[in-house]
């Protein structure tokens, strides 16, 4: 049995049950917070393994981690892309 089995869904970034469907598409391009927040959550939730996501959406574990703490440190405002990257020390 897989983890989509076991976990049937997780509390989303918007306290709505999020299920497998509710995820981004895989082949997404344009990341926008929201779209963060929910892979964020069916990781934490264990909707699906930080490895299945990395591997789903092209991310590496490092992103991941940059999406992650954004979230759990500033919250939804954490996650857009001129704050990812003065966390890192780039500009854009």
């Amino acid at each position: 049995m897989d983890d989509h089995e076991t976990i049937p869904y997780v509390i989303g970034p918007d306290g709505e049950k999020m299920t497998c469907a509710d995820l981004p598409p895989a082949a997404i391009r344009r990341w926008v917070p929201r779209r963060k927040a929910k892979v964020v959550a069916a990781v934490e939730g264990g909707l699906i393994s930080r490895e299945e996501a990395c591997k789903r959406y092209e991310i590496s574990d490092e992103e991941f981690e940059c999406w992650k703490s954004g979230l759990s440190e500033h919250g939804l405002r954490g996650l857009r892309v001129t704050k990812i990257s003065q966390r890192r020390g780039t500009s854009e």
